[in-house]
């Protein structure tokens, strides 16, 4: 017995028995984590599918709400695209009208310069009688802006409009010169032209039209001749544009040859008129 304790109390024995106990922990503690890494590989395969179509579904959310946040973004930037173009738009009409009032000034002032006998009145046009052209139309100009009947009515670009008819206080009543009423003396503006008379007519008002009839033997006219004001009659001064021959209609009888004038001014849109008043008049 006391050499058994004396046995175990030698250090290297004491030695030996650490190091078997070591052995056989370290030896337990791989079998353990063998066991979980078997484990977590019986667990882990199963569900390998599974956690891809996870991973597959959420990035298939998140590229969803990536597109939402982009379309969302590119409808805003177009509603601004869209304002910035109608703001553009709108520019431009302004910047139209003011050079189409800029050109309608400077032709206002070779008017003036035409016309040197005469003070230019501007008026715009407030009424007109039922229907689609300016056969009588109201202006917003009167006797009180020195405007009697008669006065010479003209366009910006020396068309002839037509005449005073009416004068109020504030507003003068034009006839057209497409108005069946309508007389001016005209010429045929050509080496060889001469007098004709330019009339409204009834039936080709409704055309916007009007007519020279009974053209006598000795003028010459012609398709897409020009015909002015011939300064006879006491009304209309001398070249103002009437307008230009559109057909000829042509008889047995020589004194019966018709013109139809196609006449300078639109008598479907006016909105501006020039009046020509003579300067010595009271």
């Amino acid at each position: 017995m006391n050499r058994l304790l004396s046995f175990l109390k030698n250090k290297y024995f004491n030695l030996i028995l650490a190091t078997v106990v070591l052995i056989v922990v370290i030896r337990i503690s791989m079998n353990k984590a063998d066991s979980f890494t078997g484990i977590r590989n019986v667990i882990s395969v199963p569900l390998s599918p599974i956690q891809e179509f996870l991973t597959n579904a959420g990035q298939r959310v998140e590229d969803f709400f990536t597109l939402f946040k982009e379309i969302k973004n590119l409808k805003e930037e177009n509603e601004i695209l869209k304002i910035k173009i109608n703001e553009l738009e709108k520019e431009n009409r302004e910047l139209k009208s003011y050079k189409d009032k800029i050109e309608e000034l400077k032709q206002a002032l070779n008017l003036k310069d035409k016309f040197e006998d005469y003070e230019v009145i501007g008026a715009n046009v407030i009424a007109k009688e039922p229907g689609n052209w300016f056969y009588v139309f109201k202006i917003d100009i009167g006797s009180r802006d020195g405007v009697e009947v008669d006065y010479p009515v003209v366009s910006s670009t020396n068309g002839l409009v037509g005449r005073i008819i009416s004068v109020d206080n504030n507003s003068s009543k034009v006839m057209s010169i497409i108005d069946e009423n309508s007389t001016v003396s005209g010429w045929v503006v050509k080496s060889g032209g001469g007098h004709v008379i330019v009339r409204g007519d009834l039936l080709l008002k409704e055309e916007g039209l009007c007519s020279i009839n009974y053209i006598t033997i000795n003028v010459d006219v012609a398709v897409g001749d020009v015909i002015e004001t011939s300064g006879l009659g006491g009304v209309y001064p001398k070249g103002i544009i009437i307008g230009r021959v559109k057909e000829i209609r042509e008889s047995n009888n020589e004194l019966e040859r018709n013109a139809i004038i196609q006449p300078e001014v639109d008598f479907k849109g006016l909105q501006e008129v020039f009046v020509l008043k003579r300067k010595n008049d009271s």
